[in-house]
C-alpha cells in the first residue's frame, strides 16, 4: 500500500531531508587520500548524536554502521573499514536518519583526487540519470516512467543498470511500497500523486549489471571487478512536480 503523505508529515521528511543533505555535505568535504571510510562512519554518527535523531541504518536488519560506504567496485551496502582512501578512487556514501519519526535518505559518489575522464564520465551519468528520473516524477506519472528515464540516460551512455537494488517508498519507515526499479518499460504501475514520497536511487556500472554480494551479507560488488556508481534523493510528489527533500 502506498501511503500519501499530509502537509505536516511532508514538513517533517523536510527537515530529516535537510539534516540527511548537511551529513552528506560534510562527509563530501572530508573525502581525500588518506581517510578512512572508517572515520567518516564516526563523523555521521556523531552529528547524528549531536542533533540527538537515530541513523536511519544503523540496526537495520542487523546492518552495524551508520553509513554504507562502497569504494570502487563495490555498488552498494558496503562496510566502512580502516583502509585509507587511495588517489583515483571512488567512494559512493548512502546515508540515512530519522527525526521526529520521519526518514530521510540520499547518496552520492565522489571521486578521491582527480580521476580519469572516463571514470569521471560514469559519476556524470548516474547523476544525470537521477535528475531525470526526478523529472520524469510528476503528478499523473506513471511509476516506470522514472524507472524508464534512469535506464535511458544510463544506458545511451553505454552504461550498465543495477537490477537487484531498487529504490523505495520512504516515510515513517525507511522503506514503504512501492519499489522503485531503474529500469523498465514507460507508462505502467500506479500513478504518480501528490503526497507520495520516494527515495530514487540508480545504481550504474561501468561494464555490466551484473552484482554479487559477499561473505559478510550484505556489500554487493560488480561482478566483472569494474567501477559502480550511487545517487539517491528522497523526493516528494507535488501539486507543482518533484520536489527533492534531501537537499540543501
Amino acid at each position: 500500500m502506498i501511503v500519501l503523505k499530509s502537509s505536516t508529515e511532508l514538513d517533517r521528511m523536510r527537515r530529516s531531508g535537510r539534516m540527511v543533505a548537511e551529513v552528506l555535505e560534510l562527509l563530501k568535504q572530508k573525502i581525500q587520500p588518506g581517510v578512512t571510510t572508517l572515520e567518516l562512519d564516526r563523523l555521521a554518527e556523531e552529528q547524528c548524536k549531536k542533533w540527538k535523531v537515530r541513523p536511519a541504518f544503523k540496526g537495520y536488519g542487523g546492518f552495524p554502521f551508520t553509513i554504507c560506504a562502497s569504494p570502487n567496485d563495490r555498488v552498494v551496502h558496503g562496510f566502512p573499514d580502516q583502509r585509507p582512501l587511495q588517489e583515483g578512487e571512488i567512494l559512493s556514501i548512502d546515508f540515512g536518519l530519522v527525526c521526529d519519526g520521519y526518514f530521510g535518505d540520499s547518496a552520492f559518489t565522489a571521486p578521491v583526487g582527480p580521476v580519469s575522464p572516463g571514470v569521471q564520465g560514469l559519476l556524470d551519468v548516474t547523476k544525470q540519470s537521477l535528475a531525470d528520473g526526478i523529472a520524469a516524477a510528476q503528478p499523473g506519472a506513471h511509476l516506470s516512467d522514472v524507472s524508464h528515464a534512469i535506464q535511458a540516460t544510463a544506458e545511451s551512455a553505454g552504461f550498465g543498470v543495477v537490477r537487484e537494488f531498487v529504490g523505495h517508498g520512504i516515510g515513517s519507515n525507511l522503506h514503504e511500497d512501492p519499489q522503485i526499479p531503474n529500469y523498465g518499460t514507460p507508462g505502467r504501475g500506479p500513478r504518480l500523486k501528490p503526497g507520495m514520497t520516494l527515495a530514487i536511487e540508480p545504481m550504474i556500472n561501468m561494464g555490466t549489471p551484473a552484482v554479487s554480494v559477499l561473505d559478510d551479507g550484505w556489500t554487493a560488488v560488480t561482478t566483472d571487478g569494474r567501477l559502480s556508481a550511487h545517487f539517491e534523493h528522497t523526493i516528494a510528489i507535488t501539486e507543482q512536480g518533484p520536489e527533492i527533500l534531501t537537499r540543501l
